[in-house]
């Protein structure tokens, strides 16, 4: 996908956040979050809008860490939050293409990088906003979704901090029924390997809609589709948080 394309879902899935925020209410809790409530959500996610915003911005060089807002509640904390998607979006319109700032997973350049990973952001926490307000979750789009696997299988499993590991080596294979993309996850004592493809025999495939295998990789509800070694399947719903 494309960076604009990215940058206009971010505007979409930010925008649907704060209106189900609201709906919801910010004392609503969160039961894709047991922990969160409503204005917990506000804080992290507007949070990690802003901290986006200064690597593009001021082009850093270097890791910074974010800075939640505890501070802000009410009216204040959705009015914060929505100020800050705007100017995320403002600042990746109008950044160079050719802008150099730190990243932490592999993409063409590092704004093709800021988009997707702040679009990917806001549509799982868009999903937690709307899971709080009840009702039916808004689409996601299939192209979209299986951009958003691979981000996630070939990017943060990729990470050395990824806890997906296997005793001994296992084969996960991942596959979207209605766009294209098909995984294979070699899993091992060490980091995991992804592949896109079919590159070896699997031990356990999941499959479904891209947007409901995107939903189940980032635990956010149940796998579609499961065959082979279940076990597999439970291990990432148990391990494969980031």
């Amino acid at each position: 996908m494309k960076t604009a394309e990215h940058t206009e879902l971010l505007e979409r899935e930010g925008t649907l956040l704060a209106d189900a925020a609201q709906e919801a209410g910010l004392d609503a809790p969160v039961p894709t979050c047991p922990d969160w409530r409503v204005r917990d959500l506000l804080r992290h996610t507007g949070a990690v809008h802003r901290w986006a915003t200064r690597f593009v911005v001021e082009a850093l060089p270097g890791f910074e860490p974010w800075q939640e807002r505890l501070d802000l509640d009410g009216d204040a904390l959705l009015d914060w939050f929505r100020e800050g998607h705007a100017r995320l979006v403002a600042a990746l319109r109008e950044a160079p293409a050719d802008l150099e700032c730190w990243t932490f997973l592999p993409a063409p350049s590092p704004l093709a990088f800021w988009a997707r990973r702040q679009a990917n952001e806001t549509a799982v926490h868009r999903i937690d906003a709307e899971s709080a307000r009840g009702g039916a979750l808004s689409a996601l789009d299939a192209r979209f979704a299986a951009d958003g696997i691979d981000e996630l299988l070939r990017g943060f499993h990729g990470r050395a901090k990824s806890r997906m590991r296997t005793a001994e080596p296992r084969v996960l294979r991942v596959r979207t029924t209605d766009a294209e993309g098909t995984w294979t996850v070699r899993l091992s004592a060490d980091v995991a390997v992804t592949e896109q493809g079919e590159t070896a025999p699997a031990d356990c495939e999941v499959s479904g809609a891209a947007a409901d295998l995107y939903l189940a990789l980032w635990n956010r509800r149940s796998f579609p589709e499961v065959s082979g070694n279940a076990d597999l399947a439970a291990l990432w719903s148990e391990k494969s948080g980031v």
